[in-house]
């Protein structure tokens, strides 16, 4: 197994109008059932507000692709239950969970943040890979 330099990592960083969102990912073998299809990985975001001003995270939009590049697209309100605000140089981190019908895949997306004055804004959520150890491609 050789990679190459465009291969994605487990670990995403992108900065975004002055917001700042790493994501870190790792299989869950423990919560994961390979002989019927399904794969766990949990992902842990920090988000931090690089800027002056405050801004609230508003909804999220992730795209998971599996390795059959079948795509799902989740949308909603806030992260765990909660729409954080942040002050200039705050941060917020959250874990969660997502599932896959193969044992490698990816996931990107975006956070939809407005800024006190009502500005609304999209923030990038840069791509990282979901790989199960012991996966063959």
């Amino acid at each position: 197994m050789h990679s190459t330099p465009y291969d994605v990592g487990p670990v995403s960083d992108a900065t975004t109008n002055q917001v700042r969102v790493e994501v870190i990912a790792r299989h869950v073998p423990e919560n994961s059932r390979p002989q019927q299809g399904q794969w766990v990985f949990q992902y842990t975001v920090r988000i931090t507000n690089m800027g002056e001003e405050p801004v609230q995270l508003l909804s999220r939009h992730w795209i998971i692709t599996d390795s059959w590049e079948k795509i799902r697209e989740v949308k909603g309100p806030g992260v765990v239950g909660q729409k954080p605000t942040l002050a200039a140089g705050e941060s917020f981190q959250y874990s969660s969970w997502c599932p896959l019908e193969t044992p490698t895949g990816r996931m990107h997306g975006t956070y939809q943040m407005v800024r006190a004055d009502g500005t609304q804004f999209d923030v990038e959520i840069a791509p990282f890979a979901l790989k199960a150890p012991y996966a063959v491609h």
